[in-house]
């Protein structure tokens, strides 16, 4: 570690489906946020850890801010609120081909409290035309006095180092937080059970709301065919959607679990027995005990 190793917590946020697990995941190097096209696909706070010779800044992707329609909408929404004041940077992330919309302004209204320097993320360049950025730019700064604006493309990469080193210019000095190898503060339960989620956002579409959750039930160490064992099951709101979940003879959980199963073994460097079931919980998503044995608890935010 140098001298004058600079140390901080930035978090990111923005109105659902701006990039932001896309950002985290093309930062850390490694996939630690799932990634869906649905809106609203983070619910917990998800830190990113980045360590270099000279920093290490831990980030912090966020459910996306929207107006709840449920408990579990009212738990996303107070975890992505209650990390603005204990951080050092805040990334206010955009699409920039949406531009400006009423779910900005909802952000913007809480950013207004915020101490911390407030950055200004257009991302999604790749997708426009530069000369629709400039307006695009002037009517943000209007809302609020960004200590910067950055446009990136978090999928491309277009930008993004110019990004984490003015973030580093910001942040103060500090100690290392996480060893250098470490990517992540959540444990491998938890990374696990998101794999399994982002497959089925990704095979069920349209069919499958946001009324899916997983619970890892057990991991046991390798057996005799080095394999490691995880149990976990899929729980739905309703029968009809379980299935869909298994499909024709088993063919979408079948599907499901394969493509978890590749996520998984490049997490864990060694092979895995991966065995799923679906369980119907009626309206889990309005219910506390529900919600917080599937690890959304209150005291977490």
């Amino acid at each position: 570690m140098t001298e004058n190793f600079k140390s901080g917590f930035v978090t990111i946020v923005g109105r659902p489906n701006v990039g932001k697990s896309t950002f985290m995941n093309r930062v850390i190097g490694e996939k630690i946020a799932i990634m869906s096209d649905k809106p609203q696909t983070t619910r917990n706070k998800i830190q990113g850890v980045m360590t270099d010779k000279e920093s290490q800044i831990i980030f912090i992707d966020t459910p996306g801010i929207h107006k709840p329609k449920h408990k579990l909408g009212d738990y996303m929404v107070n975890v992505a609120e209650n990390t603005l004041n204990e951080v050092d940077a805040v990334l206010f992330m955009i699409n920039a081909e949406e531009g400006y919309g009423r779910g900005d302004q909802f952000i913007l209204d809480r950013l207004q409290r915020v101490d911390q320097p407030v950055f200004l993320i257009i991302n999604k360049i790749d997708r426009v035309h530069p000369d629709d950025l400039l307006p695009l730019i002037d009517q943000y700064k209007e809302k609020l006095d960004f200590e910067e604006i950055i446009p990136i493309s978090a999928l491309e990469g277009n930008n993004v180092n110019h990004l984490l080193e003015v973030l580093k210019k910001h942040l103060p000095e500090g100690p290392q937080f996480y060893p250098e190898d470490q990517i992540t503060d959540h444990p491998e339960r938890f990374v696990i059970s998101e794999f399994i989620r982002e497959k089925v956002l990704h095979l069920t579409r349209e069919e499958i709301p946001h009324s899916i959750a997983v619970v890892i039930e057990a991991i046991e160490p390798r057996n005799e065919h080095d394999k490691v064992q995880i149990q976990a099951a899929i729980i739905v709101e309703r029968k009809s959607q379980k299935g869909i979940i298994i499909g024709k003879q088993g063919s979408m959980l079948k599907e499901i679990g394969k493509r978890a199963r590749r996520d998984i073994e490049s997490l864990l460097g060694s092979k895995v027995y991966l065995e799923l079931w679906v369980k119907v919980q009626k309206d889990w998503r309005n219910k506390q005990i529900q919600l917080s044995d599937f690890g959304y608890r209150e005291d977490e935010y």
